[in-house]
């Protein structure tokens, strides 16, 4: 009953025709569907290994042609390798080919692959999507061209060969005392690289092309060396002199710097020219033996103490020290050559000494006398005394630092001749005999007794083998054991300055028998006690007399001094404020000497001495 009130109604009609045309509507659609994928898959079967509809490349339909089919349709049409001009310039010079002679080829079966993947590639959904684009739309396969640059390259490397030119730099050349200059080339290449990156656009674009080659410049560093050259020949037109104070020039004469000359290219941020340069093997072998030579150590200034105004006064400027510097006199030489200079100086690394020419007393801590000591040489040669005066001199006004140790060895330096220095008597082995510098120990025996008595360390000391009458004789002479000798350079007298101050050194000659050494500082508060204890004394031998047929008859000449032999020691003991400084023990073993006296033929001699066996 229900039911039939439903259906009475309209409105429940007409939704019941909707569903059912809803229905009707969704089969349809289903339908479709499953014919539409029914043909579109039909379609495939059909092309199977085939284009699909709507394929195109270059112009051509693909459709249903495979893979060998759409590489020959291709190759007839994309002929652009083969048929194509490529017109390379230089100038008036030309080269042309096809651009397959420069690697360009069309990748026809990776173009007839690609047509073949059109709608066969993703998912189901994606492949029916681009097989629908293509026959509706039309797909076009780009053509693939490859250009090969190593074939394009090789190529152009043959263009290349035609028309590099080698680069060449400028040269100089020296024959004899003449200069020649040969100009340089720019030398020129092709530019590989950036000719096949102009030559892409054409081609990816299959166009002829007509276009200049890049080509490459190489200048070479130096193109011209004119200038050099005018320069060399300057500098050869006359010697090269050398220079440094104090010393005469080293002269090089034109041809030996002819010999030595070397040209060297320099750069610059900008640009770069020839130098001219001197072999350095040959200079620097020239240069080293003058660094000795020219060597100048660094000397304080020398003076005197004022007693009357308590200040010094300069009795020799200070010399400031020099070292050759042989790298930088190379680059100094070189430098001035280039420009053409013919004196160039040496040089130096400069030092300066401790003590300037303005030094005052003060500063050094110098304001009395410390040690005051004489010494007499009376009966002395006048060889000797011009030794001794030489000596001393080398001393006088020196000043000794705080805690220096002095070497009269060292500030004596070369005795000889040529250093001022005569022949006069010094002892040698058992002997005393001729030899240059007799006396120099005078010298050395008043600096230490100065020593000595100045309360300073003693730190080398050697004594004569025998007593020397003239370290014994004079006013308040304190005997024997306290004389030193030298013997530059193996026997040395040393001291060292332990006091806080400087310490100057005075020596003067007086009378021609007197040597006096004086030591200026401040003093400390240190005083000296000594005593000397003598044993083991000998009485010297007799007298010995030998012949010497150079002298006349009855003249006698003495050439040894007798001695007694004895061992001295001296004890030193040195304080300040009670406190015991140094305590020295100073010991001295004199040999017995004889006295040795020269006669000519015929001479008379005295009784009771001793006469040489002519055939010793």
């Amino acid at each position: 009953m229900e039911s039939l009130r439903t259906l009475a109604n309209p409105q429940s009609k007409q939704r019941i025709w909707m569903a059912r045309a809803a229905q009707v509507a969704f089969m349809a659609c289903v339908a479709l569907f499953i014919s539409s994928f029914a043909f579109l898959f039909a379609v495939r079967l059909f092309y199977i290994s085939r284009a699909l509809p709507g394929v195109h490349a270059a112009g051509v339909n693909l459709s249903g042609m495979n893979q060998s089919q759409m590489e020959a349709a291709l190759k007839e049409i994309l002929t652009y390798p083969q048929s194509g001009t490529i017109v390379l310039r230089d100038g008036d010079e030309i080269w042309s080919a096809n651009p397959i002679e420069l690697g360009v080829v069309i990748d026809i079966p990776a173009m007839a692959n690609r047509a073949l993947q059109v709608g066969r590639q993703g998912s189901l959904a994606d492949q029916f999507q681009e097989q629908i684009e293509a026959w509706r739309l039309s797909t076009k396969i780009p053509a693939l061209i490859l250009f090969d640059h190593v074939v394009g390259g090789y190529y152009l490397n043959g263009i290349s060969r035609e028309i590099e030119l080698p680069t060449i730099e400028a040269s100089l050349t020296v024959q004899g005392l003449d200069v020649s200059a040969s100009p340089g080339q720019i030398g020129r290449q092709v530019d590989i690289e950036a000719t096949l990156e102009a030559l892409s656009v054409p081609i990816s674009n299959f166009h002829d092309a007509d276009l200049e080659l890049t080509i490459q410049e190489l200048p070479p560093k130096v193109l011209d060396a004119s200038e050099q050259a005018a320069v060399t020949q300057e500098l050869l037109s006359e010697a090269l002199h050398l220079t440094a104070e104090g010393a005469d020039p080293l002269t090089f004469a034109p041809q030996e710097l002819a010999d030595m000359l070397r040209f060297e290219i320099v750069e610059n941020e900008d640009s770069a020219a020839y130098a001219l340069m001197l072999d350095g093997g040959k200079m620097t072998a020239i240069l080293d033996p003058l660094i000795l030579e020219l060597e100048r150590k660094p000397e304080n200034a020398r003076f005197r103490f004022n007693d009357d105004t308590g200040e010094l006064d300069l009795i020799a400027p200070a010399i400031i020290g020099r070292t050759l510097d042989v790298n930088a006199t190379l680059s100094s030489i070189h430098s001035d050559i280039n420009l053409g200079k013919h004196e160039s100086p040496l040089i130096f690394v400069y030092e300066e000494p401790q003590v300037g020419d303005d030094a005052t007393a003060e500063e050094l801590g110098i304001s009395e006398p410390v040690s005051d000591v004489s010494t007499y040489f009376t009966g002395s040669s006048s060889s000797r005394i011009q030794n001794i005066k030489t000596a001393s001199s080398a001393f006088d006004g020196l000043l000794v630092a705080p805690g220096e140790t002095l070497s009269m060895s060292e500030v004596l330096g070369d005795i000889s001749l040529d250093s001022g220095y005569a022949e006069a008597l010094i002892i040698f082995g058992d002997r005393t005999i001729k030899g240059v510098g007799g006396g120099v120990c005078q010298v050395s025996t008043t600096l230490f007794r100065a020593v000595f008595e100045g309360g300073y360390p003693i730190v080398e000391r050697h004594p004569h083998a025998y007593r020397v009458g003239y370290y014994e004789i004079g006013p308040n002479s304190p005997g024997p054991g306290l004389d030193a000798t030298v013997f530059v350079p193996v026997v040395d007298f040393k001291f060292t300055n332990d006091s806080e101050n400087w310490l100057l050194l005075e020596t003067y000659i007086t009378n021609n028998n007197t040597l006096q050494w004086k030591f200026y500082s401040t003093s400390d508060g240190r005083e000296v006690n000594w005593s000397r204890d003598i044993t083991d004394e000998i009485e010297a031998p007799k007298d010995l007399y030998k012949l010497n047929e150079d002298l006349d008859k009855g003249e006698i000449d003495q050439i040894d001094w007798s001695a007694d032999g004895m061992t001295v020691t001296i004890y030193r003991t040195v304080t300040r404020d009670g406190e015991v400084l140094y305590q020295d023990t100073i010991r001295t073993r004199y040999l017995p000497w004889q006295a040795v006296y020269e006669y000519g033929p015929g001479t008379k001699l005295p009784k009771d001495v001793i006469i040489e066996d002519e055939d010793d």
